[in-house]
């Protein structure tokens, strides 16, 4: 069973012997066997019973719980960070500018790489000269980055790798009315958006679960700049993965057919909304004060679950794998990268090297 989702404006979860029934507003019920779960993500309205809540702490299940928008309202952890030893090298690496400068260039070049592959995956599939010259760009920025030597020249270096990248994006979507004129958030602006969006959150938290279970600090990060509640180093690593994972899935939801228009609901947004919070951009809050609301578009409960679908799906695909020689999921390649930071933060191993998709 692994991931278990549970979508749903109105329901109510409750123990019944030594499992969880949850039942949905239309009274069927969804028996979910506790021996075979991972990791439960709870997405909307859901009564949950202390009975339920017990049983969940008991067995240690990893319990994500979401907001209609797909936005963190908090989770269940069980793991206490016993490893002080690696968490206190964690620390150390922050005074160490050389050792950060190594490990956040290589996350970097990870993630440039495999949206260079992609952009030249478009790019055999048309003829528009435009396309050939970002690439070319994005190829250049590439090694513009190996010549970098500080946190914010690199991040510079990521930030124009992106903006190359989500310019040639809408070149790989097929449907007229899946429009994308570029990334927005806060709230997403167009359905390709939304669907990225969620996706993007779907795979920081499964990340940041690895990263707890490694007993490494998921608040100390490189690449993405220290805050107060930030899990910093959850955003560094799911950098790499943003464009195997989510990027090509999301092509594929709309291309495939699988996501319909009537999958998507637009909504106007305020700062006073309890059902969809939101972090709000600077743009949008410009954009309330003069109009009180702002536009956005989110899925569907329906598309919420064809969308959680796909990705476990994805999660569950084999692709070869070097270090180890072998083809292993896209899941278990993420732990093995997580463990190999781990080693190389306690200098069992001299270099990070990123997962990229040949």
């Amino acid at each position: 069973m692994g991931t278990v989702y549970i979508i749903s404006e109105f329901g109510k979860l409750t123990k019944k012997d030594d499992a969880l029934s949850f039942y949905n507003k239309d009274g069927t019920e969804r028996k979910i066997f506790i021996h075979r779960l991972d990791r439960l993500i709870i997405l909307g309205s859901v009564e949950i019973t202390s009975s339920a809540l017990k049983l969940l702490m008991r067995h240690q299940i990893d319990t994500v719980f979401l907001n209609k928008n797909g936005k963190l309202n908090g989770k269940l952890e069980f793991q206490d960070g016993k490893n002080v030893f690696l968490r206190k090298r964690q620390y150390e690496i922050l005074l160490d500018q050389n050792k950060m400068v190594t490990l956040v260039k290589a996350i970097v070049r990870g993630k440039i790489k495999n949206q260079i592959s992609f952009m030249q995956r478009i790019a055999r599939k048309t003829n528009d000269s435009k396309l050939e010259q970002t690439i070319q760009d994005a190829q250049r920025n590439e090694k513009r980055l190996e010549d970098s030597n500080s946190i914010e020249s690199i991040r510079g270096y990521e930030g124009y790798g992106s903006k190359l990248f989500f310019s040639v994006f809408k070149y790989n979507i097929i449907p007229e009315w899946a429009v994308f004129n570029g990334r927005t958030m806060h709230p997403p602006k167009d359905v390709v958006n939304a669907v990225m969006s969620f996706l993007y959150t779907l795979l920081n938290y499964r990340i940041d679960s690895f990263i707890v279970l490694e007993g490494l600090d998921p608040y100390v990060g490189y690449l993405h700049t220290l805050d107060y509640g930030k899990r910093a180093l959850s955003f560094d690593l799911m950098e790499e993965y943003r464009t195997s994972i989510c990027d090509t899935l999301t092509c594929a939801l709309f291309n495939l057919g699988i996501l319909k228009f009537t999958d998507f609901q637009y909504k106007d947004f305020t700062n006073n909304d309890d059902d969809y919070p939101l972090e709000i951009s600077e743009e949008s809050k410009l954009e309330i004060e003069t109009t009180e609301s702002i536009k956005g578009v989110l899925l569907t409960e329906e598309g919420l679950k064809k969308t959680a679908n796909a990705f476990e799906e994805k999660m569950t695909t084999e692709i070869f794998y070097p270090p180890l020689g072998k083809r292993i999921s896209y899941q278990n390649v993420i732990i093995e990268q997580i463990k190999h930071y781990k080693r190389v933060i306690m200098d069992q191993e001299a270099e990070y090297k990123p997962f990229v998709i040949k």
